[in-house]
């Protein structure tokens, strides 16, 4: 029996639990590694919708719009009016936010010696290659049932 899932949700609890400790001995209280997520997705696009930050981060909308108003109280995120879309928001950084960003890269540059020790450069490559296909084939598949329910085949 193949046990990919099964490692794959260990390592996600595992590295999830450890880049909150990280976190907090590096004096970070403002922050958990699920909102590190969405605070990488901004870091590198400034301000995003809700949509896009689900996309990217493969958060479900309903958990995200209510760690997006915790991180909107603790001053991490700015949630404002879409010029483009009234019917969106755009979330957006704040400098509280933009002055955590070195600390969250130096945490991830940790999580990634630890990830990947023991590994050559191209065993590297190639295992990202293979959680790349195995991200698209679950996309795929959620697209194909979304799909199912909505044409009522559920």
């Amino acid at each position: 029996m193949y046990q990919g899932g099964y490692l794959a949700g260990r390592i996600h609890k595992l590295t999830g639990r450890k880049i909150n400790e990280l976190l907090k001995a590096n004096g970070v209280k403002e922050m958990n590694g699920a909102q590190g997520t969405i605070l990488f997705a901004l870091w590198t696009n400034e301000s995003l919708t809700i949509k896009e930050i689900t996309k990217m981060t493969g958060l479900a909308k309903t958990s995200l719009t209510s760690m997006l108003e915790r991180m909107r109280q603790a001053d991490l995120i700015g949630i404002t009016d879409n010029p483009e879309d009234g019917r969106s928001k755009l979330i957006t950084l704040t400098e509280k936010s933009r002055k955590l960003r070195s600390v969250y890269e130096k945490i991830s540059a940790d999580m990634a010696d630890c990830w990947y020790r023991g590994f050559s450069e191209e065993e590297i490559l190639r295992f990202e290659e293979m959680l790349e296909k195995v991200l698209h084939n679950i996309e795929s598949f959620e697209v194909a049932n979304d799909k199912d329910r909505t044409a009522g085949t559920y």
